[in-house]
């Protein structure tokens, strides 16, 4: 390959991540040049190849280009091939070290939830949990960090069935409940003391998709004496941890 053909590629993978990071829906050939440091020339030539294959489109009242159909259909097959377990492995073990409790990973199946990993600290006390066993969503913290972050509608669905507890701990009472919910949305976390296991307490946050709709959660737990004095520090750790696995699903919020 030449260079003059790796050059030409080059600008038009900047124009391409020009317009996804530009922050508004169309852009002008000046903005494009002016923001890149290309001559409108140059600009002109790499819209009219990449129009020509659908990544672009053009606005013909405003002469003003979007993204296209062809650049919808990259992000979406790149999103379809994320794997959550895969790209959490590495941030829980961080997690765990940071926090010295253990670290786990939860998703969604229906009107429950199972983990599906976790990192252990080596200490002599720790908290541990059973993959893929079930759990309803109202009952501990990973639970409420997904049912938190659901529509008004699957809350409000979700809320008029019986909630069974899970132990004497368990919140079943639905108005205490959107009290909770409302509060968990607002600080980003949940967390739980003796509602899903007598003697745990865990601080719980969701991994939000590119609709912002939770794609995991992730928790930091440990036994409830040690952990309430941990909790808050804890917590930090866990929202920049959730945040970076957010921004890598696609969330921008």
């Amino acid at each position: 390959m030449s260079s003059q053909t790796v050059a030409t590629v080059e600008r038009a993978a900047d124009v391409l991540v020009y317009f996804a990071e530009s922050g508004t829906s169309t852009l002008g050939v000046t903005e494009i040049a002016d923001g890149l440091g290309m001559s409108k020339a140059a600009v002109h030539r790499v819209l009219a190849s990449l129009r020509s294959r659908g990544l672009v489109e053009v606005d013909e009242e405003s002469r003003r280009y979007r993204l296209g159909l062809t650049a919808m259909r990259l992000g979406l097959a790149y999103l379809d091939r994320i794997d959550v377990r895969r790209i959490a492995g590495p941030e829980l073990t961080g997690l765990s070290a940071r926090t010295h409790e253990t670290a786990t990973l939860s998703i969604r199946t229906g009107t429950s939830r199972v983990y599906i990993d976790q990192v252990t600290p080596p200490r002599e006390v720790i908290m541990s949990v059973s993959l893929g066993v079930p759990y309803p969503l109202h009952a501990g913290g990973s639970s409420k960090a997904f049912l938190a972050f659901l529509t008004e509608e699957e809350i409000s669905t979700y809320l008029e069935k019986p909630l069974d507890p899970v132990t004497p701990g368990t919140v079943t009472d639905p108005d205490r409940l959107r009290v909770e919910l409302s509060l968990i949305r607002r600080r980003g976390y949940a967390m739980s003391i003796n509602e899903r296991q007598r003697g745990a307490a865990s601080v719980a946050a969701p991994v939000l998709d590119h609709h912002g709709m939770p794609a995991a959660v992730i928790s930091v737990c440990g036994p409830a004496e040690r952990f309430v004095g941990e909790a808050d520090a804890c917590a930090a750790a866990l929202l920049e941890t959730t945040d970076q696995l957010s921004a890598r699903l696609g969330y921008r919020g």
